[in-house]
């Protein structure tokens, strides 16, 4: 019996480890204060990439390498205090010349979100 609940107790401990080490997926679109960081998490460059904020605001590199990040401040042009982003777009090359986009999700929060709002 005793020998059943060591076996049972060294599982959860295994369970318990495995699961500290996993580590989320990056989103390729982040926003954190007024830090915009782009990962790149595909197996494939991106070239001619453009990022654009509110659909008013663009940024762009020449590319941005598989497994890569671009990071841009959203700086002296976009007044991040007085505006609020509501939509980040990226767009941009692959190798073979077929587009990728990306949009980032923006969750709605407070009653908005709980009652189904859509933004």
């Amino acid at each position: 019996m005793s020998r059943a609940l060591l076996v049972l107790a060294a599982a959860v401990v295994v369970s318990i480890s495995s699961t500290g080490c996993y580590k989320a997926p990056d989103e390729p679109l982040k926003l954190e204060g007024n830090m915009l960081t782009v990962s790149n998490v595909s197996d494939d460059e991106w070239t001619h990439v453009e990022i654009w904020l509110n659909q008013n605001f663009r940024m762009i590199t020449p590319s941005i390498p598989p497994g890569k990040r671009f990071q841009a401040s959203l700086g002296q042009r976009f007044n991040f205090k007085r505006m609020q982003v509501k939509d980040v777009r990226l767009m941009a090359k692959l190798p073979d010349g077929k587009p990728v986009e990306l949009t980032m999700p923006f969750y709605v929060g407070g009653l908005e979100g709980a009652f189904g709002g859509k933004r």
